[in-house]
């Protein structure tokens, strides 16, 4: 009786509105479960990026029964009838996700992924756009973002070292921790899902994949001591990861509007974030308590550097002006109180996208939606080179840490790495590998 009662019950959904895989239950496994069961971190051997992948199941066996769908492993693990409940570390599935899947289930658990969507290496037929650059502190290596992976390079460009596979579909930020021993990636599937990827340099192997929020994260960094990655989100929040566990510490919610770039202060114990509310606040690192605003709020922020060993930070967005602040404030705070700016530097051709300070500390790097690199002398704010060649907008540029060279990338999916001195080009190279299309 009761295998006629769940048989019925599974007809009855897949003649009304069957939920979908697509639609309802592969966003909540990227949210809050791929962060652990992808292909770089299957833990379990349970991958669940995919629908093919998911099917295969893990080391406990098959995910799903459709004739009997309570006894399915996958709905025992979300319900907690088997422990440990899943997501492991996060909030358990609302009643209303947990009956989704009980019903998709029910409905015989069907794939609706649309035939074009594959898994495997990322296959680029034409370069994507650059969003994330970083050097290795040792100068050996250049890391690049990609659809759906991190590149690494030789620091020169002539040639492709590693290609660091991961679930977000897009990357927007890479940092390297200052001992070298880490990569930070940050994230994710845009109104699906956030994500920070940890990778340990010397194997290459992914040691933590972070859900962080409902959308892609930006302006990764990670701590000087190394022991906290700070991401902003669009859901106006700046989330602090404890980097050896993949835990939340906290998230700091004190920005009104997307937050666009974090930088850590020189002695990790404070983080400074800016956004589209036009404020760069300044939060403790340990605790998330709001400390103040270090600028008078002028437009949208997108981009912020801080000096290599002084808390002195460059910000810059819309306006089109980089300014140079001097995050500790030398007397009491007023209102519409700028006294701890430092200098303003000139004004760009476009809104500024991104930010970098030389390891030197001499120079201080500019760009965004114009066509050129500014290189600014960081002590007398005069402009000391500029760096041409890019056909649009600009996104990220990054200093080697010997400050000779500056490597930049944005829209039209080239990296070219410049001589800071001279602005002129070194090297110009397509980051990721091109598959030619072949014509029908």
């Amino acid at each position: 009786m009761r295998r006629r009662s769940i048989a019925f019950f599974a007809l009855a959904v897949t003649a009304s509105a069957a939920p979908s895989f697509v639609r309802d239950i592969q966003p909540v496994l990227q949210r809050q479960c791929q962060g652990c069961h992808q292909p770089a971190s299957k833990n379990s051997g349970l991958d669940l990026t995919t629908y093919t992948a998911l099917a295969k199941g893990g080391k406990r066996g098959a995910p799903w029964d459709t004739a009997t769908p309570a006894n399915s492993l996958l709905l025992r693990y979300i319900n907690g009838t088997l422990q440990p409940r899943m997501p492991i570390g996060a909030p358990a599935l609302g009643n209303d996700q947990i009956k989704l899947f009980e019903e998709w289930i029910a409905a015989g658990a069907k794939d609706d992924t649309p035939v074009n969507v594959t898994s495997g290496p990322t296959v680029y037929l034409q370069p994507p756009v650059v969003t994330g650059l970083a050097f290795s502190p040792d100068g050996k290596l250049l890391a690049v973002s990609g659809n759906r992976e991190v590149l690494v390079h030789k620091a020169d460009g002539s040639g492709l070292v590693q290609r660091l596979a991961g679930n977000a579909e897009r990357i927007l930020s890479v940092a390297f921790s200052a001992d070298g021993k880490i990569l930070v990636a940050g994230g994710g599937t845009p109104a699906r899902a956030g994500e920070v990827q940890v990778w340990d340099t010397a194997t290459w192997k992914q040691i933590r994949a972070v859900p962080v929020t409902e959308d892609t994260v930006f302006g990764t960094s990670i701590s000087p001591d190394g022991t906290k990655v700070a991401a902003g989100g669009a859901d106006n929040t700046v989330r602090m990861i404890e980097t050896a566990t993949g835990k939340e510490l906290f998230r700091i919610g004190n920005h009104e509007n997307w937050v666009l770039g974090t930088v850590f202060g020189a002695d990790s114990k404070r983080v400074i974030s800016v956004g589209r509310d036009r404020a760069a606040k300044l939060t403790d690192a340990s605790t998330g308590a709001f400390l103040e605003n270090v600028n008078l709020l002028r437009s949208e922020l997108s981009a912020v550097a801080r000096h290599p060993n002084k808390d002195i930070i460059v910000i810059g967005g819309d306006e089109r002006h980089a300014y140079i602040y001097q995050v500790d404030r030398g007397r009491n705070i007023r209102i519409a109180d700028d006294a701890n700016q430092l200098r303003k530097l000139d004004r760009e051709k476009g809104a500024i996208f991104a930010l970098a300070w030389s390891p030197d500390g001499k120079s201080i790097a500019v760009a965004g939606g114009g066509p050129e690199i500014s290189i600014y002398d960081a002590e007398t704010g005069k402009r000391t080179a500029v760096c041409t060649g890019h056909q649009a907008g600009i996104y990220v540029v990054a200093f080697s840490p010997d400050s000779k060279h500056l490597a930049a990338g944005g829209f039209d999916g080239q990296v070219r790495i410049y001589d800071s001195t001279s602005g002129t080009i070194a090297k110009a190279f397509t980051p990721v590998p091109i598959t030619m299309a072949v014509a029908k």
